[in-house]
């Protein structure tokens, strides 16, 4: 019997780099934009106390990978149980498996860089992190390679949790990460503001963005429930997302609904034309970031080929 190829969070934290994730979530954009990424909305299946949780992709690019991701909800937090499964998008064959939360955090966090990329001013100085969990350091990691940022800010209400990320984040990037005491200062001095928490109220004043800000949001983004102030939304002069279908899949009202929805593109389309995102140096973006199916596996193929 063949043994099957399998890749764990302790392979992959060993030995990754950022720079490897970036350039894997561009190729899946890069598929997105020619029409050679199929990634419908993630969809449930009911299991006792909690659910399953699928996002199904295929890449029949140059990438050439077919697969999904599943993961359970039961319990709480974030520690949920995740699997990825790859597959050759040509022949069918299985190619291996990736136990654990690694892939689905860094390849968020790599959607992110890109995003930057695309929508950050190039003299952007100074990248602000609110939150301080796994997903704002992947965020951090993958901004770092998409702009050479001075320095770091971040802000966390927990002095204990904002002091630690600060400590491990600046063993991985470059530009020194400093913990501040005060999101007004993070949010003021940002040229790129990253919003990565679980709170389902504003944790800004829109007040303090000043123009020529990039922000992205990555934590609760519904109407009812939005770690963004809906002011930045209305505010901002592009506003994309990494797949329309899943916004228009969510049954609560999105953050950009209404006129706002009609002036949401899909981040494979500024990748393209550039036009479509910052139009001048003063200009507000916005990336509200959703999870893009079949990123999971086009990244989990690079790991596999790599570590396995």
């Amino acid at each position: 019997m063949t043994e099957i190829p399998m890749v764990t969070d302790g392979d992959i934290y060993s030995q990754f780099d950022y720079e490897q994730v970036v350039e894997a979530m561009r190729d899946a954009f890069a598929e997105r934009a020619a029409g050679t990424l199929e990634a419908p909305p993630r969809w449930r299946v009911d299991a006792g106390e909690g659910e399953l949780v699928f996002t199904a992709g295929s890449a029949t690019g140059p990438t050439n990978a077919t697969g999904f991701r599943v993961y359970e909800t039961h319990g709480s937090g974030d520690d949920h149980t995740e699997l990825v499964a790859v597959f050759d998008a040509t022949t069918g064959a299985f190619e291996g498996l990736i136990a654990g939360h690694a892939v689905g955090g860094l390849r968020t966090g790599g959607i992110g860089g890109v995003a930057i990329d695309c929508l950050a001013r190039e003299d952007s100085e100074t990248l602000g992190i609110l939150g301080a969990g796994f997903q704002a350091r992947a965020q951090v990691g993958a901004a770092c390679v998409a702009r050479d940022f001075e320095a770091v800010l971040v802000y966390s209400p927990t002095a204990e949790s904002r002091d630690s990320f600060a400590e491990t984040a600046n063993s991985e990037v470059e530009p020194p990460v400093r913990a501040v005491d005060d999101p007004k200062s993070v949010v003021r001095e940002a040229d790129a503001l990253v919003c990565a928490t679980d709170s389902e109220d504003p944790v800004f004043d829109p007040d303090w963005l000043e123009a020529g800000t990039h922000v992205t949001t990555i934590g609760p983004r519904f109407r009812d429930a939005h770690e963004l102030p809906l002011a930045v939304v209305d505010r901002a002069d592009a506003i994309a997302t990494d797949s329309l279908p899943q916004v228009d899949a969510y049954d609560r009202p999105y953050v950009a609904a209404g006129a706002d929805r009609e002036r949401l593109v899909e981040l494979a389309e500024v990748l393209e034309d550039p036009t479509l995102g910052r139009g001048r140096e003063d200009d507000i973006t916005l990336f509200c970031s959703v999870g893009l199916a079949g990123t999971e596996v086009v990244l989990g193929r690079e790991f596999i080929e790599r570590f396995a």
